[in-house]
């Protein structure tokens, strides 16, 4: 066992090889992506792959949890010198969409090995259908671009050129995957020279103990937090817009139990896998990070002393049914799962927060829309392919201070690009960057802004992709008494005659002259906007965060002469309050009216249809029962069984069921 004074200062030697990897990187990459919006992980693990370290101020905060052991085990052989990847989100459930080149390499001593280390990076392109590899139309994985399992790519400390120039010959822009993978190796090898460093320092012997042990510590801290939780089941479910191009809602579904020191994430009632790409490939795994990134924030926002590794995991266990959207089978489309996932951890964040209110911040924007440009520079008359600005909201109002502006809690990683340097690379020119008053939910505190962006093209057919575009429709929920934020948006020629509203479209021409509009929800708020002092509105709207009008409408401060009017605003929140709403979330208008029809209970009848299908036939299913249900006799609440029988007839082909699995419990 090692003491906790040596394990301390383990624990910092494990930290600086993680932060020196990641500066490595960073300032070594290529890509605009991954030199500035860091869009990248470094980590050290134990001999088995399970994450042992990971930097705090550099990269993606996505993968403390992350366990390389199945990816590991489908290589044959490692010798000193080699540097094993892959990006296949189905050899070994370590990538998790085709963009993601994930690599890592043995440490050995005295011809053992000892420890690895490893990160990803996101390749800007990896070829497919569409630039950038990624839209939420692609519907199997083979369009989302070339994929290698987990084999070499590193020999005795040689690349495989024969690899390379079959990634380069598939890639729209190889000389930045080229530069980006040789960054993520040198950053490899600066961890070996660290880890060797620590091996001398500590032992071979003391140094694998004690990356065990600062598991076990990490494990200690998340039952000690859990403990402090009320044991119980806390059901919440969330949506993102649309399964598909112009489809349904995408239902996820949780039921959080908590039970001492251990909890239970059941996805349960989560539709079932989709034909798009928002899919969520966890290959069955119980405790899968894409799972659990929720639950990491919770936990390091409960205790900011947290040490964030693989042990964070072993208190928790997801059940995640086959078949269904966070665990799909094989060609499923999985290109898009970012978008999933940030509705995930709004889906965890809504789960805990029944759980310990007094606790717990509204809801974050929950849409981070990334944002790459395929165009060509009139000047040399080359073809440019480069990810700008990714375009983040707002935190959700906290329980002590309003939530972050236009750099949303789990989103806050992704970096913004200096405009000048964007414009440097790519012929664009930028209209507008920055805030979007209005676009946080109102509340006692009040809910972050949103970002937005507007920028000119310049060449004919110029391709804009832009994933991950959500909220659109589903509202950043308030809590407590605090509203939903205001939703996202696409457009293209804001306020002109031709404008064009693209909601949640993630794939845009545009002409020369044309000007692309995107921001992003705002977050939600918290607490009742009656109780916000007067003097913090009034602060609001000189800042130019909420207008006057809002200011009243929503919080009940009459302005007049630049000043707040004392007994206006008292007899304005004196008329509101009666008509304060007393649940514990706000949704908006847009999520009441669509539970009006789809309630927990339908949706639970939905789930026992769907689940007894086979899994090629549910989706299919679904989307059929939803437009059935559209159509049922006039003036009666619309069954979901009666849809399925009416789904039946039209498609016969569709298999029966017993009629004992159609009954509602």
């Amino acid at each position: 066992m090692v003491d906790k004074v040596t394990l301390q200062v383990l624990a910092n030697h494990c930290r600086a090889a993680a932060e020196n990897m990641a500066y490595t990187l960073y300032r070594t990459a290529h890509s605009t992506f991954v030199k500035e919006t860091e869009d990248f992980t470094v980590m050290l693990m134990d001999k088995t792959g399970r994450v042992v370290a990971v930097p705090m101020d550099l990269g993606a905060t996505w993968y403390p949890g992350m366990n390389y052991n199945r990816a590991i085990d489908l290589v044959d052989e490692y010798r000193p010198g080699d540097i094993a990847f892959t990006n296949d989100p189905y050899s070994g459930y370590l990538a998790t969409h085709a963009p993601d080149t994930h690599l890592w390499k043995p440490i050995f001593h005295e011809g053992e090995i000892v420890c690895f280390v490893g990160g990803h990076v996101h390749n800007t392109d990896m070829g497919g259908a569409v630039p950038a590899s990624l839209s939420r139309s692609l519907t199997e994985i083979h369009q989302e671009g070339i994929r290698f399992p987990p084999m070499t790519l590193v020999r005795d400390g040689v690349f495989d050129d024969k690899i390379l120039r079959i990634m380069m010959m598939n890639v729209r822009k190889p000389q930045l995957n080229m530069g980006d993978l040789k960054a993520l190796a040198g950053a490899l090898n600066t961890g070996e020279r660290k880890i060797q460093a620590m091996i001398t320092k500590f032992g071979a012997k003391g140094f694998m103990d004690g990356l065990e042990g600062l598991m076990d510590y990490a494990e200690h801290q998340a039952r000690d937090i859990l403990r402090s939780i009320p044991d119980g089941d806390y059901f919440f479910s969330d949506y993102a817009d649309e399964d598909g191009v112009d489809g349904n809602p995408c239902r996820l579904a949780l039921t959080l139990t908590i039970k001492g020191d251990e909890a239970t994430l059941d996805f349960t009632g989560s539709d079932p896998q989709l034909t798009s790409s928002l899919n969520v490939p966890t290959g069955s795994d119980p405790r899968h990070t894409l799972l659990l990134v929720g639950v990491y924030y919770v936990l390091y926002t409960l205790n900011p002393q947290l040490l964030l590794n693989s042990g964070l995991t072993r208190p928790f266990t997801c059940i995640a049914p086959e078949g269904t959207v966070l665990n799909p089978v094989f060609p499923a489309a999985v290109g898009m799962r970012s978008l999933t996932c940030a509705r995930l951890r709004s889906l965890i964040f809504g789960a805990f927060s029944l759980a310990m209110p007094e606790r717990m911040p509204a809801a974050p924007a929950g849409s981070s829309s990334i944002v790459n440009v395929m165009t060509t520079d009139e000047h040399t008359h080359r073809s440019v392919i480069a990810a700008i600005n990714p375009v983040v909201g707002g935190g959700g109002g906290m329980p002590h201070r309003d939530g972050p502006n236009g750099s949303g809690a789990d989103s806050a990683y992704l970096k913004n690009t200096p405009i000048e340097i964007t414009e440097t690379e790519v012929p664009i020119q930028f209209v507008r960057y920055g805030l979007l008053p209005d676009s946080g939910g109102a509340g006692r505190w009040r809910g972050g802004l949103a970002t937005v962006m507007e920028f000119k093209v310049f060449a004919p057919n110029t391709r804009i992709t832009v994933r991950n575009r959500d909220r659109s429709r589903f509202r950043p929920w308030g809590t407590l008494g605090g509203r939903a934020s205001e939703p996202s948006n696409f457009l293209i020629n804001p306020g002109a005659a031709n404008e064009r509203i693209l909601g949640n479209i993630d794939i845009a021409i545009a002409e020369p002259g044309d000007v692309i509009h995107i921001h992003s929800p705002g977050g939600g708020g918290r607490g009742s906007a009656l109780e916000r002092e007067p003097e913090r509105v009034m602060l609001d709207v000189a800042r130019g965060y909420v207008s006057a009008e809002a200011a009243a409408s929503l919080y009940g401060v009459v302005i007049a002469d630049g000043a707040v009017d004392p007994a206006g605003t008292t007899a304005r929140r004196r008329a509101m309050a009666a008509l304060a709403h007393g649940t514990h979330f706000h949704f908006g208008p847009e999520r009441d009216a669509f539970e009006a029809v789809w309630d927990a209970p339908t949706y639970a009848s939905l789930t026992r249809i769907l689940s007894a299908l086979p899994v090629h036939w549910r989706f299919f299913t679904k989307t059929k029962i939803f437009a059935a249900m559209l159509t049922g006799p006039a003036g009666q609440k619309s069954d979901v069984t009666a849809a399925f029988a009416r789904v039946r007839r039209d498609y016969p082909q569709v298999p029966d069921l017993e009629p004992a699995r159609l009954q509602t419990s």
